[in-house]
């Protein structure tokens, strides 16, 4: 239901709070203006929206809130919405209310703030003063953090944290590398469909307790599978470096094409082993493991000779061509049951 909107209904408001320059999505006084006169003249709200440039459900929103009994007035409307705009309001849940009994009560039965939020409006479809956003949550509980309630909020919190953690900006994320990336969305049409063979995938198994680790490669058209042995003592971006280069400069030259990889800091020295084999390398959004999706199956059937938890340094270079050779030589039904190693025998004949 419309307000009625008097002198005496407005709170005083400050020449200074009326004559504020607001963000472009807050109505100015000239907007108003044109709303009465529109408005006035019997114009609908789609209509109106369109001459402001702005959606018919702002108008109605307008209207609804600052128009009295008597009609719609501009300055009246400035006035009520400059008193209802200042900052910093009565935080929603440092009351004593029904609505923070709720909160609380969730929280201690471990509930997250999206769950409180969900059951709140499940157990009181109709009451609207038992509403809060889990944002107010959060806020409400990192506040009191800084009050000296660190021990009862990292109870209430999954995370454990008592502050808020900062997100970056993903366009000003620091270079994960020295020499730039070329992502993946950058990547040829060509390697995307698989219609061009000697497109690789990799990346690393690692051994129990991060100390060892494989490399592994698949080809995206044949799937045929290669493992890279790294040194015992390392698996660092200039033994991944060597090891790759070693194993591809072993493949004919048209099938080099590209590799893709995840941003893992093995992969620190990309740019030599690009100049090395010719090779240039893809790299995949951060935590987006299903842009590598075959070696990411590749991996998964990997670990059936090599369980995570141990220590890999113990397979020699013969025990990873040995595994290799069984892998590739599986009927695989995404290749109408043939075997990579057929599929890859066939490209070389051709």
């Amino acid at each position: 239901m419309s307000g009625v909107i008097t002198t005496a209904s407005v709170r005083p408001v400050s020449l200074k709070a009326l004559e504020k320059v607001l963000h472009p999505r807050f109505l100015t006084l000239s907007e108003r203006e044109r709303i009465r006169d529109l408005h006035a003249a019997g114009q609908s709200l789609r209509a109106i929206g369109r001459a402001l440039g702005r959606p018919a459900s702002t108008i109605s929103r307008e209207l609804k809130a600052n128009a009295g009994l008597t009609g719609y007035f501009p300055y009246a409307a400035q006035r009520a919405s400059a008193a209802r705009r200042p900052r910093p309001k009565e935080r929603k849940l440092l009351r004593e209310s029904p609505l923070r009994n709720f909160v609380q009560d969730g929280l201690r039965r471990r509930w997250s703030p999206e769950q409180i939020c969900h059951a709140l409006t499940k157990s009181h479809p109709d009451d609207q003063d038992m509403r809060v956003s889990v944002e107010t949550i959060y806020q409400a509980l990192y506040f009191q953090a800084r009050g000296g309630l660190r021990r009862e909020v990292q109870a209430a919190i999954r995370t454990g944290r008592t502050h808020r953690k900062p997100r970056r900006d993903p366009a000003r994320r620091t270079p994960r590398f020295t020499e730039p990336m070329v992502m993946i969305s950058n990547r040829p049409a060509e390697v995307e469909d698989r219609a061009v063979p000697g497109h690789w995938e990799g990346d690393l198994i690692v051994g129990a307790g991060g100390r060892s680790a494989i490399a592994t490669l698949v080809e995206r058209t044949t799937r045929y599978t290669m493992l890279v042995h790294l040194p015992a003592s390392s698996h660092d971006a200039l033994a991944v470096r060597d090891g790759l280069v070693r194993t591809i400069q072993t493949l004919p030259r048209h099938l080099r094409g590209s590799l893709t990889w995840d941003q893992g800091a093995e992969m620190a020295r990309h740019g030599q082993f690009t100049m090395a084999t010719g090779m240039p390398v893809y790299f995949c959004d951060p935590a987006s493991p299903w842009q590598r999706g075959s070696n990411e199956n590749t991996n998964g059937l990997l670990r059936q000779y090599f369980p995570k938890g141990t220590d890999l340094s113990l397979h020699s270079p013969e025990d990873l061509e040995h595994v290799a050779q069984e892998l590739n030589g599986r009927p695989r039904k995404t290749l109408d049951w043939d075997t990579p190693a057929e599929r890859l025998r066939d490209l070389l004949a051709a």
